[in-house]
């Protein structure tokens, strides 16, 4: 299992979003706890962020240490051409 960490700027990030669109966020970043059975995830290239998570229109970016199994949460952005 690993731990959840969320950066203050993801935290402002999620602020912003709908509160229906927040729960399935909050809830697909509950799923991250389990890593490797997300369907969702995928790597990044050339990016500050390690790894993505879609969830609708929206995509949280984060970073994976699996030495220490902690899941940090960078940003939560909607999908646009800024996204990446």
């Amino acid at each position: 299992m690993n731990q959840i960490e969320w950066k203050s700027k993801a935290r402002k990030d999620l602020k912003r979003i709908d509160k229906a669109e927040r729960v399935k966020i909050l809830d697909a970043v509950d799923g991250l706890a389990d890593f490797s059975r997300n369907p969702n995830i995928k790597k990044l290239v050339n990016h500050g962020c390690d790894y993505r998570l879609r969830v609708g229109n929206y995509r949280i970016l984060f970073n994976h240490e699996s030495v220490i199994k902690v899941v940090s949460i960078e940003r939560v952005r909607k999908r646009d051409g800024k996204t990446y």
